[in-house]
């Protein structure tokens, strides 16, 4: 899509779309700001999976709410990184002591996984439908970006295909596994209302639908994790704790860029926490849900 600059004189100028060199210099430029881009720590670059199952993924890392993320580049249409991703994909959940020791070196040795939903992230410059259509039909937790470069210093980073964890379940409702030896606990948006006061459940359900009309359909995702219900488009933006007189939630945006005209927001950035946001609000039946949703929309637009 063309870009364009603002002038003096309501004249306008086109920015004129840009390349990386090669894509060693994409992969590069993700790995330096991975979780400003993407929400995702770090891990390694050019991960090796051994001798039985040869190959290198591009980046590991681990996501915001602790899913370990495999993320693949491609530069030209003419690659097809969907059979390669789904390979290492399938090498991460048979691997799962090998990603846990590379991640503890990383990332420290308190750091809590979460295996019930490993993540792919393919990057190109563009998709087709028949790409779309192949992982929507795959039904693994496969998510497509798209990117554009604009001169020297402008890129534009576009969520454009997810597949909802909560939507894969076999004919029994119970999500697919590959390593049945292990069981792994899933959780849902049911679970965390179970025993909860009708009020309460009320006041989820309209911040809920209010947060989804924030994006187009299936946009915005919605993910039960054991302490809270995460919802993100491309990162997470808000955190939802469901309690019994209210809801706690966590917004990820920094305070100082929060305009907050009602001062319902605390900075929790240097205090212990659940969510992945460092701005604590809470919202109570005596609330405006208006005035939350005020801060979650600025929390959501540092995601678009």
């Amino acid at each position: 899509m063309p870009l364009y600059r603002l002038a003096p004189e309501k004249k306008v100028s086109q920015i004129k779309p840009a390349s990386f060199s090669s894509e060693r210099d994409l992969q590069r430029f993700f790995e330096d700001n991975l979780f400003q881009l993407l929400g995702v720590h770090f891990i390694a670059t050019e991960f090796t999976t051994g001798d039985r199952q040869r190959g290198r993924i591009d980046t590991l890392g681990l996501d915001q709410d602790g899913f370990p993320t495999i993320i693949e580049y491609k530069k030209t249409r003419k690659e097809n990184i969907i059979n390669q991703g789904l390979f290492y994909m399938d090498w991460l959940v048979d691997h799962k002591g090998d990603f846990t020791i590379a991640a503890q070196e990383v990332l420290g040795q308190d750091i809590q996984i979460d295996w019930s939903n490993p993540r792919l992230i393919l990057v190109a410059e563009s998709f087709s439908e028949y790409d779309k259509y192949a992982v929507n039909r795959i039904g693994a937790n496969v998510e497509l970006w798209i990117y554009r470069r604009y001169g020297n210093d402008l890129l534009l980073l576009d969520p454009i295909f997810f597949t909802n964890p909560q939507q894969r379940k076999n004919k029994e409702g119970v999500e697919p596994d590959k390593t049945a030896e292990i069981v792994v606990p899933t959780y849902t948006v049911v679970d965390h209302l179970e025993g909860k006061p009708s009020s309460t459940i009320a006041l989820f359900e309209q911040l809920r639908e209010a947060i989804f009309t924030l994006g187009d359909d299936e946009a915005i995702t919605e993910k039960a994790n054991k302490l809270y219900i995460s919802y993100k488009h491309g990162k997470n933006f808000c955190e939802v704790q469901i309690q019994a007189q209210g809801l706690k939630m966590w917004l990820d945006i920094l305070y100082e860029e929060l305009h907050d005209p009602y001062s319902i927001g605390k900075d929790v950035t240097s205090i212990g926490h659940h969510g992945t946001g460092s701005v604590e609000v809470r919202f109570t039946p005596d609330d405006d849900l208006a005035n939350v949703m005020e801060l979650i929309t600025q929390a959501y637009q540092q995601t678009i």
